[in-house]
């Protein structure tokens, strides 16, 4: 996506360790205009496709995946990282390592939101090393849902994830392919 290339190339920070800050349009500070731009993108990408639910991870995924959601017009699921008192004991587990917070958590979602009826799309902003990814789509076969695929606002290509995933036999859009990051340069495939 053209668009997402060119915001990225212009407000998009390459720090040490090859992490791509993007938080000043995606994943902190929300330009909610962009996103929904995005989202519209998502759903031509999945167009004829039943979509029942939304799936995402807390925290950084909640606030595009409520977009799509909107786009969609169905509901938005977040997998938990942390177990509360207002959840009950009835619920789906999986582990999650995390690459920029540099350890694993236990993501719940209850047992009421995710049924073996549901046809899910996974969206999520980022896709590196795709342990979250992962973790989500072992949440919607738990519950013997239906995974439709995910929509990954940026992958990060030159990682394992994304092939990693895909070849799991589930389709995987990303509106934008990140080849190398040299510095500050970003390139990204075709």
């Amino acid at each position: 996506m053209k668009l997402l290339e060119d915001r990225i190339r212009k407000d998009g920070i390459v720090r040490e360790g090859n992490i791509l800050k993007v938080d000043s349009f995606v994943n902190h500070q929300i330009d909610c205009a962009f996103i929904a731009e995005c989202a519209k993108e998502f759903k031509r990408l999945y167009e004829g496709e039943e979509i029942t639910k939304i799936l995402t991870i807390e925290a950084s995924g909640i606030g595009i995946a409520c977009i799509v959601g909107l786009e969609f017009g169905v509901p938005v699921v977040f997998a938990k990282k942390t177990k509360t008192v207002n959840i009950a004991n009835d619920v789906y587990t999986s582990k999650v390592e995390s690459f920029t917070h540099k350890r694993t958590y236990d993501i719940i979602v209850a047992k009421d939101f995710l049924k073996p009826e549901d046809k899910v799309l996974i969206i999520d902003d980022f896709l590196a090393m795709g342990s979250a990814l992962h973790g989500l789509i072992e949440l919607i076969q738990h519950a013997g849902a239906t995974i439709v695929g995910a929509g990954i606002v940026i992958e990060k290509a030159y990682q394992e994830g994304g092939q990693m995933i895909r070849d799991m036999g589930v389709r995987v859009e990303s509106l934008a392919r990140i080849k190398a990051m040299h510095g500050t340069e970003i390139e990204f495939i075709d």
